[in-house]
């Protein structure tokens, strides 16, 4: 499989012109952020690998893609969660569905006084020298080999449009993309925090590389967001996206993004530099976010009549 040369997607957004990088479209099966960030797994002799090891939530993206890449690479995956709902058990949907159909066997942290991380580093890699692990979500050096392919084409993609200088924009969970971008691409990079504060990102910039020229600028609103909790505001933006663009964006990560555009547009200073949005996947997610939205809306509609 040869995850290279996603489409590049002119649109219009809110009077506003941006460039879409279409990573969703990379692989029906392996696509997105995920897909890059495992690219080295996915070209690696995994032959004599007993498993893949991985942690983080039964409805992470990293799951559904471990899947995938546990499936091509015809190995086991262990992926180790703290907690999983007694509904989701019962009724199976979204990524942890997906990644079930795949064959991933999915255990729940035996050890109440160790997280699922601690559990894997103490009890499990010590007894399997044969087994590969994957931190959470990607982050790790390795993720670099699949980052870098992306980086080569946005500096192609911007050669062939004569564009001196752009901004990459695209939403971090640990930031793990949008720091091996910036360090490979001689434009700026720029990202939001989506889980936890601005804070948080940049520690996790930090662990990965300790020189700052490789960390991302962080975009920020007024508004601070929780990871997780459903806001109608990126609900409204998620479904004018769609409907402006006829492209489906995920409605976890995404939406914060658009909505720190949204702000800059806002501003007397607009930034004239052209933008290039990474669009990195993860729609598998929105099973179960959108229906948790439709919810919402209906509750909010019973409750205002």
């Amino acid at each position: 499989m040869l995850l290279q040369h996603t489409p590049v997607q002119a649109i219009q957004f809110q009077n506003q012109q941006v460039f879409i990088k279409r990573d969703d479209l990379l692989d029906p099966a392996f696509s997105g952020n995920k897909a890059r960030k495992f690219y080295y797994f996915l070209q690696a002799d995994l032959s004599q690998c007993s498993s893949l090891i991985g942690h983080g939530s039964a409805q992470a993206n990293s799951l559904y893609s471990l899947s995938v890449l546990a499936k091509l690479q015809q190995c086991r995956l262990d992926y180790y969660v703290d907690h999983l709902p007694t509904f989701l058990q019962q009724n199976p949907q979204g990524n942890y569905r997906a990644a079930l159909a795949n064959g991933a066997n999915i255990i729940v942290n035996p050890d109440s006084q160790l997280t699922a991380v601690e559990y894997i580093e103490t009890q499990v890699l010590p007894l399997d020298p044969q087994a590969v692990f994957v931190p959470e979500g990607g982050r790790c050096s390795y993720a670099e080999t699949g980052v870098k392919l992306l980086a080569n084409e946005i500096i192609e993609w911007a050669t062939e449009q004569g564009f001196a200088d752009i901004r990459v924009v695209l939403p971090a969970g640990t930031g793990t993309t949008a720091l091996f971008l910036q360090k490979n691409l001689p434009f700026e990079v720029q990202t939001c925090a989506c889980v936890g504060g601005d804070d948080y990102l940049k520690k996790q910039f930090f662990e990965l590389s300790v020189d700052e020229n490789h960390h991302p600028s962080i975009l920020t609103t007024e508004k601070k967001y929780h990871f997780g909790k459903l806001y109608l505001e990126f609900y409204q933006v998620w479904l004018e996206l769609q409907t402006q663009t006829n492209i489906e964006f995920e409605l976890l990560y995404d939406p914060l993004a658009w909505l720190c555009l949204q702000s800059q547009w806002q501003e007397a200073d607009i930034d004239p530099r052209p933008i290039l949005y990474i669009h990195q996947g993860g729609l598998q997610g929105n099973e179960t976010m959108l229906p948790r939205y439709q919810r919402k809306l209906a509750l909010n509609n019973n409750t205002k009549k």
